[in-house]
């Protein structure tokens, strides 16, 4: 999708603002938790202190691979832009957020396996690894993550949505099939310690080049394979899983 420079700068002020929302969250997260050893579970927090520091991860992580979609939404709007903008990324980080009540419920029940016997723990690290690799290689994921990679399709149905929710319903729409792309990324998080950084720092670089990056199908389809070969390797090195064998030294 092509345009006039006019339209092209239509587009690129939402990306900067993403791009500065996503550096925003991620220097919450390196100054609250960098350093900090990887956690098991849910890392004492309660629901609503969970979604939040949840919510700001996920802004972290998956704003920077979403700004060129935003761009290219933004270059639809010829009015409001601004506050078009803010609903679209307002309604894909609500999917994001409502996304954590299961990854709260995952990691406060997979949390346990830290207090298991070892080979109890180290079990539930591998099927969690296993689980994440194998939907990384499912046609499913591909087809979430086509989505991603060509939105132009995405832009022409967004196009179609009347009145006032059209912003609102495109964000949600986007989110979701975001969340079908890179849900299987995340629970990966679960295993490493849900704020353990430097693989928040690993996927992030995954995920933007899952949908960024020439080879991007490529990338979901190593990545998949490293997560399986993960729950085999794990067995030997449980610390690989810290966030489920309670090994966890603050890396991954």
């Amino acid at each position: 999708m092509t345009g006039s420079p006019t339209t092209v700068r239509r587009g690129a002020g939402p990306a900067a603002v993403l791009l500065a929302a996503a550096a925003a969250a991620w220097a919450w997260v390196v100054t609250r938790w960098g350093g900090m050893q990887a956690m098991p579970g849910t890392m004492g927090l309660g629901l609503p202190a969970f979604l939040a520091v949840w919510t700001l991860m996920t802004a972290a992580m998956m704003l920077p691979a979403t700004a060129p979609v935003a761009a290219l939404y933004a270059r639809t709007i010829t009015a409001h832009r601004a506050s078009r903008m803010a609903v679209f990324t307002a309604a894909y980080l609500l999917v994001w957020a409502a996304a954590g009540l299961p990854a709260y419920g995952l990691a406060a029940g997979l949390g346990g396996a830290a207090d298991l016997p070892a080979a109890a723990g180290t079990a539930v690290a591998a099927a969690v690894f296993a689980i994440g690799g194998a939907y990384q290689l499912m046609p499913f994921k591909d087809r979430c993550l086509a989505r991603c990679r060509s939105p132009v399709g995405l832009m022409l149905r967004y196009a179609s949505y009347p009145g006032p929710s059209r912003d609102l319903r495109a964000g949600a729409h986007h989110g979701a099939f975001c969340l079908g792309c890179c849900w299987s990324l995340m629970v990966l998080l679960v295993a490493f310690g849900v704020m353990n950084l430097w693989a928040m720092v690993v996927l992030t670089a995954v995920i933007t080049a899952e949908k960024l990056a020439p080879a991007g199908r490529l990338v979901a389809r190593a990545v998949g394979s490293a997560s399986i070969a993960l729950a085999v390797a794990v067995f030997w090195v449980p610390a690989l899983a810290a966030g489920l064998t309670g090994g966890g030294t603050g890396g991954m």
